[in-house]
């Protein structure tokens, strides 16, 4: 039996991680996050921690406890203006988190899997593969790259996922996303500005569960872009939300990027290519149409 340690159990990722990772006959699954367990699944066979990754002593007793084998951490701090404008709480949660994580880990001998984003690069390339160079332009990303560091730099072994946009829908979620942005606006008739000079790869949640229950399974080391296969705009995007839940898309504007004032800066263009993912772990991610669709059916099977 394969103990795996999942951190981030009440966010979107890990509420679509835990079914994956409890249906596996061959896993024991311990579930950790801030707070109570959220997910509204009546689940069996797994234990839960309430634990903040900032807390050194919690994270050494937790992993004293249950002795993982594998660690899938997803837990993070991911609002990117909120972590430019409370820079030492984002470095708290995405650097020190995942250095008391990696020593603990360590200490076990256990398989790290960590979750980073398509933030690391500067933007100036819509095609880009594991190989290529980062340079953040924002402190979320620069938070992130650093945690890649330490993680390449620990005598741990261990895979990094690069995802991108991630979208999708589970009870009691605390952050929306472009899905349901869009949705949400066009049936209350809200009229929204869309950019249509960025470009990203999208990605169904469900995908990049899958994307971290094939790394753990195969115990994949290295760097792997998880994210959909196709680079769109947020405008694209935007008409298609509208399309599958069949909503007008007349109220939908283009626009670009210079007519938003953020906090953070955004990187213009991002598309991560899939292709190492697909011939070495078996990853076939959705088309964003079929994503939007499955999360369609989600709505309708929910309501």
């Amino acid at each position: 039996m394969v103990k795996v340690l999942l951190t981030g159990g009440n966010g979107l990722l890990g509420q679509k991680l835990i079914p994956l990772l409890l249906s596996d006959d061959e896993i024991h699954t311990i579930i950790t996050s801030r707070g109570k367990a959220r997910f509204a699944e009546p689940y069996q066979n797994y234990q839960y921690f309430d634990l903040d990754i900032t807390d050194r002593d919690q994270v050494f007793n937790v992993f004293h406890l249950v002795q993982p084998d594998v660690v899938i951490h997803t837990a993070a701090m991911t609002d990117v203006d909120y972590c430019e404008q409370h820079q030492n709480e984002c470095w708290e949660i995405n650097v020190q988190g995942v250095a008391h994580l990696l020593r603990a880990a360590e200490v076990h001998n256990s398989f790290f899997v960590h979750l980073s984003t398509d933030f690391i690069f500067a933007g100036d390339k819509r095609h880009l593969t594991e190989e290529d160079t980062p340079q953040p332009i924002n402190f979320y990303g620069q938070a992130k790259l650093q945690a890649e560091a330490l993680i390449k730099q620990s005598r741990v072994k261990s895979a990094i996922l690069r995802t991108a946009l991630v979208y999708g829908l589970v009870p009691n979620m605390s952050r929306s996303n472009i899905v349901l942005w869009v949705k949400n606006s066009l049936e209350t008739r809200k009229p929204i500005s869309v950019v249509d000079d960025q470009y990203r790869t999208p990605t169904l949640v469900e995908d990049l569960a899958m994307g971290c229950y094939l790394v753990t399974k195969q115990r994949a080391e290295g760097v792997y872009n998880i994210s959909g296969g196709e680079v769109l705009t947020p405008y694209q995007m935007a008409l298609e939300v509208a399309k599958a839940f069949g909503l007008d898309a007349s109220l939908i504007t283009k626009t670009d990027s210079s007519k938003f004032k953020q906090t953070a800066n955004r990187p213009p263009e991002t598309g991560l290519i899939v292709e190492k993912a697909r011939a070495e772990l078996g990853f076939t991610p959705h088309t964003f149409e079929e994503g939007v669709v499955t999360l369609a059916k989600q709505f309708s099977t929910a309501s």
